[in-house]
């Protein structure tokens, strides 16, 4: 006869699987495992497998004040795309490391964050957490290379318009590895 034995591990697992499920504590405590998930830092995609961006010239985005960006503008530069939201706990855990990287690499790299909430929703959160990255809606449809099925989802694109990186969750981006890549597609002709 079998007997059933409870480990440690097991209790531990029924215990984060129950706060994953009561809904009045899902959110921080959701932010707490991603924060944790995010001090995993992207890894680069191999340049024989890198896609090459076919369609900047569709694309418009809307800043915080109303005016229009058109991603044709993009071409030539090295970009970081990120899609996100307020609400979404895996994007709130990784917005310290990209308000990081933005701070330090905005003259180099083009930085468009992309939300669909509103501008007041964003504007707010933006000021709560003290976050000097711009942020844009989208006007139109992204390109198809572009389209993301989950948020967050993050791309950085080189000046030849290859995707270099393409992150689906939360991640540190503001790591050595991808301050090395960035560093690499800046200098790069």
């Amino acid at each position: 006869m079998k007997k059933n034995k409870f480990s440690v591990s097991n209790i531990v697992f029924v215990v984060f699987l129950m706060l994953l499920i009561i809904p009045q504590t899902r959110q921080p405590i959701q932010v707490f495992i991603q924060k944790g998930m995010a001090l995993i830092s992207p890894s680069e995609i191999k340049e024989e497998k890198r896609e090459k961006l076919t369609n900047y010239s569709d694309w418009k985005l809307v800043d915080a004040n109303g005016k229009v960006f058109n991603f044709e503008d993009a071409k030539g530069k090295v970009v970081f795309i990120n899609f996100w939201a307020t609400w979404c706990p895996p994007c709130i855990a990784e917005m310290p490391s990209i308000n990081s990287l933005y701070t330090d690499y905005k003259e180099s790299v083009l930085f468009l964050l992309v939300s669909n909430e509103e501008v007041g929703t964003i504007t707010a959160y933006k000021a709560k957490n003290d976050y000097s990255f711009p942020f844009y809606q989208a006007y139109n449809q992204a390109p198809a290379q572009l389209q993301a099925q989950s948020i967050p989802q993050t791309y950085i694109i080189d000046k030849s318009g290859y995707i270099v990186m393409d992150k689906s969750g939360a991640a540190n981006w503001n790591s050595s590895s991808v301050r090395a890549v960035l560093d690499t597609l800046i200098l790069a002709e």
